[in-house]
């Protein structure tokens, strides 16, 4: 079905206001966002804009789940391109498709991943799809690796080897997968990882100068991190 010319004008308003929320975003970071600043660059007065963003709360909403769609995107197409089968190389075009993204979006990455925006929450109902896109697609790596007889199940040092966590059985219906406690455990311990190290670049919590070249650090990484996780070459 067609839009009418009302449906295209407003599509067309509220990406422009996404366009300048991302600006003001890299300008001013998400605490100085200012929905009188934005109407002031999109050439109308500041009650126009209440048409279409009800308050800063709002805007920053949007503008989370455009951040984490962004992402997501980024990460699917950079794991429909690998190998069907070849589960490790789809692991590492997935973190290097996160840490792509976040060096070249940093403020929209702090936005999703660091501080939280002091005063504002974000509605689960509407964040938590876009926002477990990436950590849906992890494990649906590690989900076809086990399917396919190829996800190495050797309990290491340090895993449970009582009962199962008492979350794993809701992750389990939730997504949908087989996998057991030992590989979830490792796949929890691999997705922190895996951000965490995005953020320690990100944030430049490394410190200046103190690796040369960070994509060398971040390749043995993942290398790491895909042997932790169990997905064999």
């Amino acid at each position: 079905m067609s839009q009418t010319p009302r449906e295209r004008a407003r599509e067309q308003t509220m990406a422009e206001i996404l366009r300048i929320g991302r600006s003001h975003l890299a300008l001013h970071g998400a605490a100085g966002l200012s929905l009188r600043a934005v109407a002031r660059d999109l050439g109308v007065v500041s009650s126009a804009v209440y048409r279409y963003v009800s308050s800063r709360d709002e805007l920053l909403t949007l503008l989370v789940v455009d951040g984490y769609n962004a992402l997501g995107d980024a990460v699917d197409a950079a794991v429909e391109a690998a190998p069907a089968q070849d589960f490790a190389g789809q692991f590492q075009a997935l973190g290097r498709a996160v840490r792509t993204w976040a060096l070249a979006e940093p403020a929209r990455y702090g936005l999703l991943f660091g501080s939280p925006v002091p005063g504002y929450e974000a509605p689960a109902e509407r964040t938590t799809g876009p926002g477990t896109r990436v950590i849906g697609q992890l494990v649906r790596i590690f989900e076809g690796a086990h399917r396919a007889g190829v996800l190495a199940t050797e309990t290491a040092r340090g895993e449970p080897a009582g009962g199962p966590p008492a979350d794993f059985q809701a992750i389990r219906d939730e997504l949908g997968v087989t996998l057991g406690d030992a590989a979830l455990t490792r796949g929890v311990l691999v997705w922190t990882a895996l951000f965490g190290a995005v953020n320690f670049e990100v944030f430049g919590q490394y410190g200046s100068g103190t690796f040369s070249d960070p994509g060398l650090l971040f390749e043995s990484q993942l290398a790491l991190m895909a042997g932790v996780a169990g997905l064999v070459e």
